[in-house]
């Protein structure tokens, strides 16, 4: 947010949401209001720890604070508009929020933890070619609430604490740069949700000025770039944003990020078939990597009704893994999750908003 005084009320005031405001600001808020610096902390603990409802809940905070909170502020939940259980534990969330807007969240489940893919805006203009959140228009970007709201809402619905988050879901993360960073703050602070930001993984399509923004953060949290081609033809063809920022440009910042924070950088590569998944794709891949420790995501794309993407086979997939092992580099093939609830990126939102008839999605995962 930019303000970080208390909007006025009023009949036609525009309330702000509460949920979005880090422990500083909040605390600044309530500084212009008169209270002491320990009542931020409380109320702080009320939205991020205990996850209150209404203002009404908090107990400990005097009525007449209570009161004007409530006149300025909302703190509204997203409702759940359909939730889907996949045979392998993943869950999908499908949430609107208070304009009527949808988005979604996945949580999924690993031996090493409990995992939340968390949405950063309601739609993308990034244009992917294969990546179904960019299929419907951007809308607009998310506030740092509505996406504490996602873990919120899935930790209650679960039952159990989520300890990793990966802003992997709809939306370019960096191009929502500033809430995305207060959502960061909020949900590591130890007075609320706790998480580690060793626990974060951020995904983005490569917005250099953003990266290199992002780098003198020192955050610690983990950057995964979605790569996708080592060559700018086909890039440009799968990313629009490579005319923009090409790989030379790319590359160059993911450089200059491991080395101002320490932290190795992740490069997710989604193999698509007769595009980018031959030998000669592998090779380029390594010779783009070479010097470098970062760590290769292969993933089988998630075709998608109406884009032109098909999933290379398992055969070639393996294949293009075990050669760039061979050439130095540290590469996985991720494990596909949810795939019979629709658990790719925007698909269950196209669903939902009659883009992708629903009797026919299953057949495209």
């Amino acid at each position: 947010m930019n303000s970080q005084a208390l909007p006025r009320g009023g009949r036609n005031a525009v309330k702000e949401d509460i949920v979005s405001l880090p422990l500083q600001q909040l605390q600044q808020a309530l500084a212009d209001l008169g209270q002491p610096p320990y009542r931020a902390k409380q109320l702080f603990g009320w939205l991020h720890a205990r996850r209150a409802q209404s203002f009404d809940d908090m107990n400990n905070l005097p009525a007449a604070l209570r009161a004007k909170l409530a006149a300025s502020w909302r703190m509204e939940q997203p409702d759940v508009v359909r939730r889907l259980q996949s045979a392998d534990g993943t869950e999908k969330l499908l949430l609107r929020l208070h304009d009527g807007h949808t988005i979604e969240t996945v949580v999924m489940r690993y031996h090493h933890g409990v995992s939340l893919c968390v949405s950063s805006q309601v739609g993308c203009r990034m244009g992917c070619t294969f990546c179904a959140s960019g299929h419907a228009a951007f809308v607009r970007s998310l506030s740092a609430g509505e996406m504490a709201a996602q873990l919120y809402t899935a930790e209650a619905l679960a039952g159990e604490r989520i300890d990793h988050l990966v802003l992997m879901g709809i939306g370019e993360p960096l191009d929502n740069f500033d809430n995305v960073m207060d959502f960061i703050a909020i949900v590591t602070d130890e007075a609320g949700a706790d998480l580690s930001m060793r626990n974060i993984s951020l995904s983005t399509c490569g917005l250099v000025p953003m990266i290199e923004k992002l780098a003198e953060r020192k955050l610690g949290l983990t950057l995964s770039v979605s790569l996708h081609a080592a060559n700018d033809a086909t890039r440009s063809r799968l990313m629009p944003v490579n005319k923009a920022y090409p790989l030379a440009r790319l590359m160059a910042a993911c450089r200059a990020y491991r080395e101002k924070t320490g932290r190795r950088v992740s490069y997710e590569y989604a193999l698509v078939a007769g595009q980018n998944d031959a030998d000669t794709d592998a090779d380029a891949l390594a010779d783009l990597l070479r010097g470098t420790d970062g760590h290769v995501n292969l993933i089988p794309v998630n075709p998608v009704l109406g884009l032109p993407a098909t999933a290379s086979d398992a055969g070639r997939t393996a294949a293009f893994a075990a050669r760039l092992k061979a050439r130095g580099v540290n590469a996985t093939v991720r494990r596909r999750l949810g795939a019979d609830i629709d658990a790719a990126c925007g698909q269950l939102r196209l669903q939902e908003a009659g883009r992708i008839p629903e009797d026919t999605v299953a057949a495209y995962l």
